[in-house]
């Protein structure tokens, strides 16, 4: 057809109005195919000339109203170069390619519904028989049985933004750094972040296919990564916040070893060893020298438990001239060490992690949270530049455990008491991994005030 983009959609009729023929319809078969030769030898511009099915252009379907199949464009192809300057559309190259790469069933979204009649038609007129120039008849280009195309609702995730242009807009802007981001809502992201394969089968189990749009709260994959890393990941001890706690009656000089589970579910997967010295690094959130009603941690006088080591009380601390606290201070009963008979001698509430500050390493870790600070950025079509949080990404340097010093990219972990974290794949080293959070042990935003 030799008809403009204009002119064409001016003969395309409306929901209430058939279309009428473009005068090029009843062009000669001789004609037609000397213009497709020069369509793809490129002695044509941009718009001069389109391939049309011709179906019927009063079908109470516009799609069917003789759409086009193959377009002119002069520009290079990210993998065929200049080689080729015509391009099938969508429509028509959407089932030709599911049959050629026996597809059974096609899913898209509900927005593809009334094309499905389209791409039925063109797949049935390639597999008809056909006759050839030379009178011979042939069996049809495409086997059966054909695809199938199932419509479902398309995927509506709270605190995600998924469409294309927007996403481009974020890493063009530099609002992220890059389609890889671990924050991005692609399989490069994900993969970055730590989410597995697994976790996305459950959540597509869990969530079922639907046939009317309905929007799936993130925090329902976040679960799913949850379970499965619950029972993939093991457990290692990470100090995020560090602050030196000094045990003042544990003799200078003195080491020793406690024992860890890789993972309290299995034991099969064994135990480590995790030295124990006379300063260790603790969170700075397990102390405080005024603790809020049902604080159990450590404060002045209090007893805690060192997980998988002694009963310790809290004598006090050491602050910096403005007020910091740099070293909390305490003593420990040696005859609590856990697994031992007088574990169980001393009743506590508190039980907190810790890293022995010889023996840890500091490594890069960094805290990724959701993209966006409400369900629905950019609702109302206002700019979604707004909505995004400032909090999705903090580094951090935090004190790890030594066994995680040589952690290759993507191996995955529960650092305790804080979630499950993964070496990068992109920026860890050998022996010197970085690590990115995939997702906190519980929800953080489920008390948060619902927003638009």
């Amino acid at each position: 057809d030799s008809l403009s983009a204009e002119q064409m959609r001016a003969l395309r009729g409306t929901l209430t109005e058939p279309g009428k023929n473009s005068p090029y319809r009843e062009r000669a078969l001789e004609e037609n195919l000397k213009l497709f030769r020069e369509m793809r030898l490129g002695k044509f511009a941009d718009g001069e000339h389109v391939v049309r099915a011709k179906i019927d252009m009063a079908s109470p379907n516009i799609n069917l109203r003789d759409p086009a199949m193959y377009r002119i464009r002069h520009a290079a192809h990210h993998r065929t170069g200049e080689q080729w300057c015509i391009y099938p559309t969508y429509d028509w190259a959407h089932g030709v390619s599911d049959a050629l790469e026996n597809i059974t069933h096609s899913l898209c979204t509900l927005e593809f519904e009334d094309h499905r009649p389209l791409y039925e038609w063109f797949n049935e007129r390639l597999a008809e028989d056909w006759t050839g120039y030379d009178g011979v008849k042939r069996p049809g280009l495409l086997q059966r049985p054909l695809p199938q195309q199932i419509e479902f609702a398309r995927l509506n995730l709270s605190y995600v933004m998924l469409s294309k242009r927007k996403l481009v807009q974020l890493v063009e802007e530099k609002h992220v750094e890059g389609w890889d981001d671990p924050r991005m809502p692609t399989l490069v992201g994900a993969r970055r972040r730590g989410f597995t394969p697994e976790g996305f089968r459950l959540f597509a189990e869990r969530i079922g296919v639907a046939k009317s749009d309905s929007w799936i709260d993130f925090s329902i994959l976040e679960d799913c990564m949850r379970e499965h890393l619950n029972e993939v990941a093991p457990r290692r001890i990470a100090v995020l916040d560090p602050v030196k706690l000094v045990i003042e009656n544990y003799p200078q000089g003195q080491e020793e070893e406690c024992e860890a589970p890789n993972h309290p579910q299995k034991p099969e997967l064994g135990r480590r060893k995790l030295p124990l010295s006379r300063e260790l690094w603790i969170e700075r959130e397990d102390f405080s020298e005024n603790p809020p009603k049902g604080y159990f941690r450590l404060f002045p006088g209090n007893k805690v438990r060192l997980r998988y080591g002694y009963v310790v009380e809290c004598t006090g601390c050491d602050k910096d001239a403005g007020g910091r606290v740099t070293a909390v201070r305490c003593k420990y009963d040696p005859d609590t060490k856990s697994g031992t008979a007088g574990a169980e001698t001393v009743k506590v509430k508190g039980n907190i992690h810790w890293l022995s500050a010889k023996h840890s390493h500091p490594a890069e870790v960094r805290l990724y949270d959701r993209l966006f600070k409400v369900p629905h950025p950019g609702a109302g079509d206002r700019d979604f530049v707004p909505d995004l949080n400032p909090d999705s990404k903090k580094v951090i340097t935090a004190q790890l455990e030594a066994a995680l010093e040589h952690a290759k990219p993507e191996e995955r972990f529960q650092f305790e008491r804080h979630g499950y974290f993964v070496a990068d794949l992109k920026d860890s080293g050998p022996g010197a991994p970085k690590f990115n959070r995939t997702v906190t042990l519980r929800d953080s935003w489920q008390k948060a005030t619902p927003q638009t």
